[in-house]
């Protein structure tokens, strides 16, 4: 039996252009009009060409920024584990400075034909990021969630960690303890965790401690080990007896540079993190760090792009979830004399 495209558009329900990009495997089709096509080819008894027989495989794109940051295969495993019972099958892309770029991975995703892409902390995340990039995704009718860094002006669903609640949580208990001089070790300022980060870091100063001025007590880096206790270094220069840190591998950092200043966690300075990676609870000593919910975040992205694969549109907005503070040992009560000095 001869395939003629013209029996197939009449199935479908589409032109014969659109049958054709969807026989080549060309992106630019939305997946219910792709699927729609793939139907008509079953029904009307016509064999799936080589290609997109493994396309029908179901495959999921996954953009993270890297694997060095615990929290970020955290995501992976959880959502890679959540998409294989509904038959699809994650394609893990990761970033590394110099190499391949979101972009460049978006593209080869679409060459591959995926179903729909995750994006945990992307270029969406940067505040003064091109938001044109998503906005091509959503023309082709490509289903995709974000993960952490809203942006308003991205037509997609975003799954968030409470950032600002996070800080909150950290600083009342700093100042529970009896700490008033509270430094914030955090990332580049132009990314939406870090900005909502230090908005809670403000209003939980003022809340608690009294503190409207936070001149000085903010220090933005990078991300990293090295970025923390850089960090570290400037907040004890100025006097801070506690660190809020980004994250976890931030905290890391300040507490090297806590030690290298001659003083002690938590005897003598206290330090938070933030996530909850795998690693905290077996560091020298266990880290006092703010929980992200990675697991609940993760299957709610799989869901919702689950949803919008099927057809059922996801909320054009975001989820928040709520963190949960986890106190371990590198946090105690400031010290006495600094107490009562205050």
């Amino acid at each position: 039996m001869t395939m003629r495209l013209a029996d197939i558009a009449a199935q479908a329900g589409v032109s014969e252009a659109t049958v054709s990009r969807v026989l080549n495997g060309k992106p630019g089709v939305a997946s219910t009009t792709r699927q729609a096509v793939l139907t008509a080819l079953d029904v009307l008894g016509f064999e799936r060409p080589p290609k997109l027989r493994q396309q029908s495989a179901g495959l999921i794109g996954m953009i993270l920024p890297e694997l060095t940051n615990p929290i970020f295969p955290a995501f992976a495993q959880v959502i890679e584990s959540a998409l294989v019972p509904s038959g699809y099958t994650a394609v893990l892309c990761t970033q590394t400075p110099g190499g391949i770029t979101e972009d460049d991975y978006t593209n080869l995703l679409l060459e591959r034909g995926v179903a729909g892409i995750i994006f945990v902390n992307g270029l969406h995340a940067d505040s003064r990021s091109d938001p044109a990039r998503y906005a091509r995704l959503s023309e082709l009718g490509l289903p995709m969630v974000l993960i952490n860094g809203y942006r308003p002006d991205i037509d997609a669903h975003f799954i968030s960690n409470d950032d600002a609640a996070g800080l909150d949580m950290a600083v009342s208990h700093l100042v529970s303890l009896g700490h008033r001089r509270i430094g914030l070790a955090v990332g580049q300022e132009r990314f939406t965790p870090t900005i909502r980060k230090t908005e809670g870091f403000r209003r939980a100063l003022a809340r608690y401690a009294g503190i409207t001025d936070i001149e000085g007590l903010v220090v933005n880096t990078l991300y990293t080990v090295e970025g923390g206790q850089s960090a570290a270094q400037q907040l004890l220069d100025r006097d801070c007896t506690a660190i809020c840190s980004g994250s976890d591998i931030m905290a890391i950092g300040a507490i090297r540079g806590v030690r290298q200043a001659g003083l002690r966690v938590p005897e003598d300075v206290s330090v938070v993190g933030f996530d909850d990676s795998p690693m905290t609870a077996y560091l020298d000593p266990p880290l006092t760090t703010v929980r992200q919910p990675v697991r609940d975040m993760g299957l709610a992205a799989v869901a919702s792009l689950l949803e919008e694969i099927s057809g059922i549109p996801a909320p054009r907005t975001e989820l928040l979830h709520r963190p949960e503070l986890v106190v371990r040992r590198s946090t105690a009560p400031v010290p006495a004399d600094l107490s009562a000095a205050g």
